[in-house]
């Protein structure tokens, strides 16, 4: 019995290795790219400290920072051209993505927002919340908003890997999100150094 879990733990692990090199090797070539990874990351985990006591705060850092630091990593600084490195194309990596790749993101990122929109048209989101008051009480309501957006949308693919994969791909992707912080503070760290000394190489009137 403990062999068989053991092996089982392994497997899963082997799987979430693969996921973030599968991530990692895809889709995080640029330098700027991985700065906004850095910068998302330490968001994230402050993010993640305070959700137990200010929900809608984290969620508005997670967000309103993390999220969008990072996606304009991918959307504007990452190449979309034929990957000379991994000798695939575009569209190639947008097929095999297993959570959400650029096309989902479009969506995704357009109902995050879209949210305070609605939120100012209905201040109580159709009964749910109780309609704010002014800026702090309307911020409280969005914070809200955007976690259930994050959580819904984490369990939302998870579920659906578990049809259009299997369950241990979905449950791997959901740990890797969940863990991403971590591993991006960890792998991108430099990338700010590295990027400020390729500036100031770059500087114009350098001799070179």
């Amino acid at each position: 019995m403990h062999i068989r879990e053991d092996s089982r733990l392994a497997h899963f692990r082997d799987h979430l290795r693969e996921q973030r090199w599968d991530d990692h090797r895809y889709y995080h070539h640029n330098l700027v790219n991985q700065s906004l990874h850095f910068v998302s990351a330490i968001t994230f985990l402050v993010a993640y400290v305070i959700v137990w006591r200010d929900p809608w705060l984290a969620a508005l850092l997670g967000w309103g920072i993390s999220m969008t630091s990072r996606q304009a990593g991918h959307f504007f600084f990452e190449p979309h051209d034929y990957d000379q490195v991994n000798d695939c194309s575009h569209e190639y990596k947008e097929e095999i993505k297993v959570g959400y790749n650029l096309a989902r993101k479009v969506v995704l990122m357009g109902l995050w927002a879209f949210s305070p929109v609605l939120l100012l048209a209905n201040p109580s989101l159709f009964g749910l919340v109780t309609p704010h008051a002014g800026l702090m009480s309307f911020l409280e309501n969005l914070g809200m908003m955007w976690l259930a957006l994050g959580v819904g949308g984490l369990v939302f693919r998870t579920v659906q890997l578990f049809f259009i994969r299997d369950v241990e791909t979905g449950l791997v992707w959901a740990t890797k999100i969940l863990t991403d912080p971590f591993n991006d503070f960890r792998l991108y760290c430099r990338a700010p150094g590295q990027l400020a000394r390729r500036a100031a190489a770059w500087r114009p009137g350098k001799a070179s």
